[in-house]
């Protein structure tokens, strides 16, 4: 059997679709739509693209959307004291605080002022132990996706032989954790490991989160590996 490639494309298009649905049924029970405040510093070409698409897809969802600009000279005290107004903000349901900041902002401490029930990167320490200790929490939504991926294929991944390629706070370790959790056994490589190609050929699920195109070629992978 080959190795099977997932269309991340065609699941996030089913994915979104499924969320609409779910935010016109539950929005007329709570009285209000879901509301997602993004938070941008300065002006981080990216940064802006990722926004503006953010912003795009929660009112293709039915949500409100609250955009925050504010400029490169912003002071810490400044974005906290915006963070805490939005935490006590009834109609704002999750808060995304776009990264990277600008140098003189310190990102931990910007991210654990969020409150945790509204972290929706799921960047907050709180969350982070959760998931690492196999509780319930938010996910930082690549992994999620990850896993939802893989198990729309395969519902049961134990004793499944997993490598992720990248140990990134925002996609390798928590992907990492959530195979863990799922009772997989879990490799991790990254820029220092030396034997990346060897590992690869004996993972059953590889999931690269490198950043680096086309690092992974076909003789790495496994047959029949996702």
């Amino acid at each position: 059997m080959g190795a099977e490639l997932i269309d991340g494309r065609a699941f996030a298009a089913r994915l979104r679709a499924s969320v609409r649905d779910r935010v016109a049924e539950a929005a007329p029970r709570a009285g209000q739509a879901p509301g997602l405040a993004v938070v941008l510093v300065g002006h981080d070409p990216a940064s802006e693209v990722y926004v503006r698409s953010k912003g795009k897809q929660a009112l293709e969802a039915g949500m409100k959307s609250f955009e925050y600009r504010l400029p490169e000279t912003t002071r810490a005290a400044e974005l906290l004291d915006l963070i805490a107004r939005l935490n006590d903000d009834a109609q704002v349901h999750g808060i995304l605080v776009q990264l990277p900041l600008p140098a003189h902002l310190d990102p931990r401490a910007v991210i654990n002022a969020i409150a945790p029930h509204k972290d929706v990167d799921g960047f907050h320490i709180s969350n982070v132990g959760m998931v690492g200790t196999g509780q319930e929490a938010i996910v930082p939504c690549t992994p999620l996706g990850c896993m939802m991926m893989l198990r729309e294929r395969h519902s049961d991944l134990r004793g499944r032989t997993a490598l992720v390629i990248g140990h990134s706070n925002v996609v390798g370790k928590p992907m990492a954790r959530l195979l863990l959790n799922a009772d997989c056994t879990v490799m991790i490589a990254h820029k220092s490991s030396t034997n990346i190609p060897e590992l690869a050929r004996l993972a059953d699920i590889l999931v690269v989160a490198a950043g680096v195109p086309g690092l992974v070629r076909a003789d790495w992978i496994k047959p029949g590996a996702r």
